[in-house]
């Protein structure tokens, strides 16, 4: 990997933290509903922005089935869940149950190939199972009124990645662009109807607003620019390692700007849910980028 790309990776891991942040700052004050419509519908325009710079066609007729199946899975329903939980969790909380995302696709997948995973995988998913607990039974969060759904509401939001993630690998291969900006559009219809079932809690502050621009350009928009560079470069497998660092500047991000207490236990159940989500995935860093490179 080289220098550019591990930056970009960094970066990236910066700005999908930061996500839990502008959601735990914007879900309070204008709820799940109508954060979510606006962080898809910004992510979309400023990905038809791009297209049309690119020439990056949609074929809708084509693809329309695909882009709706992706967006209800991979957008809207799990950011729909946590919207609705950030307005109990903590942004740390949030980060990191959000890194069980890859345990679930594993599950899923084993369940639905009917396959029996190996012991390294088994013990990386009780891991995942043992940090989660750990974190929901020491958090002070935990003990707020609502907690328990609202952390069940996150769960299932990373389950359902898990479902998009199992879906892409079986689906008609669709050029990573259109599916980023066909998936954006499809969940702000899918989001839509949901607006009248979650009333607005306050009133929207100009701070309140550059939240939600910065959670649908930034850690919408520009983030699957990144992403998909990133697979582009250096393959999937490696462009997962952001998985395991998002969680931890999304736990810096919370203590620097929000005052968010870590204790122990959130440090610990954090490391224990990285390292089984790296048992589940195989994942072996790679420092290549350390390596002398031949003189030309």
């Amino acid at each position: 990997m080289s220098t550019t790309n591990l930056l970009r990776l960094i970066l990236l891991a910066a700005i999908w933290g930061g996500s839990f942040l502008f959601m735990r700052i914007a879900a309070p004050v204008l709820g799940a509903a109508v954060l979510i419509e606006y962080r898809v519908l910004f992510a979309s325009l400023f990905l038809a922005v791009i297209a049309l710079i690119l020439k990056k066609p949609l074929n809708l007729r084509e693809n329309w089935k695909h882009y709706l199946i992706l967006g209800l899975f991979n957008s809207a329903l799990p950011f729909l869940l946590f919207g609705f939980a950030a307005r109990t969790l903590s942004a740390s909380l949030l980060a990191v149950l959000n890194a069980t995302t890859p345990l679930w696709g594993t599950l899923i997948a084993a369940v639905w190939t009917r396959h029996m995973v190996s012991a390294k995988v088994m013990l990386g998913l009780l891991m995942g199972a043992c940090g989660v607990a750990l974190l929901v039974g020491f958090d002070h969060v935990s003990s707020k009124p609502g907690a328990g759904i609202a952390i069940a509401a996150v769960l299932f939001a990373a389950f359902n990645y898990g479902v998009a993630s199992n879906y892409a690998k079986q689906a008609k291969a669709v050029e990573p662009f259109a599916n980023a900006h066909g998936s954006m559009w499809a969940s702000t219809l899918l989001v839509a109807p949901a607006l009248p079932f979650f009333p607005v809690p306050g009133e929207p502050t100009m701070g309140i607003m550059a939240a939600v621009l910065a959670l649908g350009i930034l850690c919408s928009g520009i983030a699957y620019l990144l992403y998909f560079r990133l697979i582009q470069d250096i393959g999937p497998s490696s462009a997962l390692t952001v998985t395991f660092l998002s969680p931890l500047f999304g736990i810096l991000w919370g203590i620097l700007f929000l005052g968010e207490h870590v204790g122990w236990y959130t440090l610990v159940g954090a490391a224990i849910v990285i390292t089984g989500t790296a048992l589940v995935t195989g994942f072996r860093p790679s420092f290549g980028f350390l390596k002398k490179q031949p003189v030309a």
